[in-house]
């Protein structure tokens, strides 16, 4: 693989790291705010990027912000919020054509950095200082809709309940775009004043991804920002509290015709990458591939389940397995999943197995790179979790993990929470 990584400090607070990779076309430049996740200032939040994509002071509309885009040969600006273990993270970004591809030997790169540069430190905001009531209620709707998407995606749903009450009062539970009430409740004063807040107080990653020379770009930003009052509060990666003496169970009743369980575990001892990188395999093998002990005895062979997965997240040490079901199956879905957790902690597999999905993850994290955005992805959750591994030692990481490092992770694995999503009596 031909791509490097610097990673170099441009401000108070302020990170740029530079991914070269002569492979590509486009030059990706993001502007990434790190913020704890509190309850009621999620929607405040969330909404702040929204706002600032819809243009600055001196493309204050969406005609003149994109005739400047298309002027940059169809330049694309985007705005974007998620979760990081107990963080939300606020990204607005640009994407452009190399100077490579100008045809008047434009510095376009650098043009797309002054453009979001304005974007980010020159909104467009009213009399009062504030962000106008138009562009708020437009964006205020947004998240709005964002919360009833989740809602109405009974899995993504079901996930999300499942978490919030294995991790109650913590920031993890904190959902990325707030609530319905925190959503209604945003105005201009209280969105102007999260977006005051994010500049003051966020840790910010500046991440470009691309062939082009960063040089420029980076300056062009560490300049705009020097002039920023900033007291950035230390990140530290958040770390969740004890587990409950019993296991937790959570039922509730929704007009739907297919049940979803979701079972919550917590991965405990994780200590270094060898450990996660076990933890990861021991979660492909249990229900993470077309070949995992789920999928081909939940699903196939027993058929208890419409889908059966599970997912570990390297930010909290969580393993999350959801399935959805025939309301009647609940019991029987519910054993065989955790009988077949226990066939993994006993070594119930073969080699073959391992080197399977040990091929399947290399050839997913080997194609991270084939993009800016995939790749501008894996890096900033490099950046959270405090190491800088590319995707090429990751895969070579997995593919030294033994046998007996797996049977150990899996034994780490504890059941936390049990939630299980039903019908109404009626409905059945």
């Amino acid at each position: 693989m031909s791509q490097t990584c610097v990673r170099t400090s441009i401000g108070m607070g302020i990170h740029l790291t530079t991914i070269s990779d002569p492979k590509f076309k486009h030059n990706l430049l993001s502007i990434n705010f790190v913020l704890p996740l509190d309850r009621d200032r999620a929607s405040d939040n969330a909404v702040v990027p929204h706002i600032l994509r819809m243009g600055c002071r001196n493309f204050p509309d969406i005609t003149s912000l994109n005739t400047r885009l298309q002027e940059l040969y169809g330049a694309n600006l985007d705005a974007s919020v998620y979760k990081f273990g107990g963080y939300q993270v606020l990204e607005l970004s640009i994407r452009g054509v190399d100077n490579r591809y100008a045809l008047e030997k434009e510095d376009i790169t650098a043009q797309c950095a002054q453009l979001l540069a304005q974007i980010v430190l020159d909104p467009k905001l009213d009399g009062n200082g504030l962000f106008y009531e138009t562009d708020t209620a437009l964006q205020r709707r947004f998240i709005q809709d964002a919360i009833e998407a989740e809602i109405n995606e009974k899995r993504s749903y079901a996930i999300s309940q499942c978490l919030q009450t294995m991790c109650q009062g913590e920031p993890v539970a904190v959902k990325t775009y707030g609530y319905p009430e925190t959503a209604a409740a945003i105005t201009p004063a209280s969105a102007t004043a999260a977006y005051r807040n994010m500049l003051k107080n966020a840790p910010i990653e500046i991440v470009f991804t691309g062939a082009g020379d960063a040089q420029a770009a980076g300056k062009i930003l560490a300049d705009a920002f020097a002039g920023l009052e900033r007291t950035p509060f230390a990140y530290q990666p958040v770390k969740l509290g004890p587990a409950p003496a019993s296991v937790r169970e959570k039922t509730e009743e929704m007009e739907i015709a297919q049940g979803k369980l979701v079972l919550g575990l917590r991965c405990q001892g994780l200590e270094t990458p060898r450990q996660i990188g076990a933890a990861r395999l021991f979660s492909a093998l249990y229900g993470g591939t077309p070949f995992s002990k789920l999928f081909r005895n939940v699903r196939e062979k027993l058929s208890l389940c419409y889908y059966c997965a599970s997912r570990f997240d390297s930010a909290t040490h969580l393993m999350l397995v959801d399935s959805g079901i025939e309301m009647a199956n609940k019991n029987k879905a519910q054993d065989e999943i955790l009988h077949q957790l226990e066939c993994v902690k006993n070594g119930d597999f073969t080699d073959q197995e391992i080197a399977e999905t040990k091929l399947l993850m290399r050839s997913s994290l080997i194609t991270t790179t084939d993009s800016p955005s995939a790749t501008e992805g894996w890096y900033m959750a490099q950046i959270l979790r405090g190491q800088m591994v590319s995707p090429q030692e990751d895969a070579d990481l997995l593919d030294t993990i033994t046998r007996e490092e797996i049977i150990k992770a899996a034994n780490a694995a504890r059941l936390d929470t049990i939630y299980f999503l039903k019908g109404k009596e009626e409905a059945q």
